[in-house]
């Protein structure tokens, strides 16, 4: 069983969202084009409570794309986005969501983000993504989404680690690329194991 998984196609990662990704909403006709293609389609959701600790905002003195030390490792500081119940969270209005079987949504924990599908940033605490991907014995994904050199990469990383056949397709992702996060991510997800396609 083969599923698509798309990340975090969400209003405030699209332009004139709160982190917008450069050209994010020029994906959104090909993922679901591509839906019919799969066995299965998994939506992820950033879905973070109002002052979430990887906000800039709730960090005196600091802004928006500084790294700062975290009890689980270094997190980059965002602005506020995709907060529980506001038009930015929501999906891409052109997203054909009704066609998902599936809806992960991560970033809810107030202490710690979630860049991955899988895990949360300590990389230990499950989403339950895992579980649900094995009794359905789906043993292959493709991923798609935003943004390629954060969510997506993680969550790609991830799928590989724990044994799952991975391929990113890449022209249905864009990337903030951040300080050459492009690039390493790239490097980090071909390591893997996993398709760039």
């Amino acid at each position: 069983m083969h599923a698509l998984l798309v990340i975090d196609v969400q209003n405030d990662f699209c332009p004139g969202g709160a982190l917008a990704v450069a050209g994010g909403d020029e994906i959104v006709s090909g993922i679901n084009a591509a839906m019919g293609k799969f066995d299965a389609v998994i939506l992820t959701q950033d879905w973070h409570p109002a002052g979430h600790s990887s906000f800039a905002s709730v960090h005196e003195g600091r802004d928006p794309m500084q790294v700062i030390d975290m009890p689980y490792g270094p997190q980059v500081l965002w602005p506020d986005h995709c907060v529980q119940g506001s038009p930015g969270a929501a999906f891409h209005p052109t997203l054909e969501i009704d066609r998902a079987q599936m809806i992960i949504r991560k970033g809810y924990n107030p202490a710690i983000d979630s860049y991955s599908a899988f895990f949360e940033n300590d990389h230990k605490t499950p989403t339950g993504l895992e579980g649900y991907l094995r009794t359905r014995s789906i043993t292959d994904l493709t991923l798609v989404g935003l943004a390629t050199d954060f969510c997506v990469n993680y969550s790609a990383v991830d799928a590989a680690q724990l044994g799952f056949t991975v391929a990113v397709q890449m022209d249905l992702c864009r990337a903030i690329d951040f300080d050459g996060s492009l690039e390493e991510a790239e490097k980090a997800m071909r390591g893997a194991g996993v398709d760039l396609r």
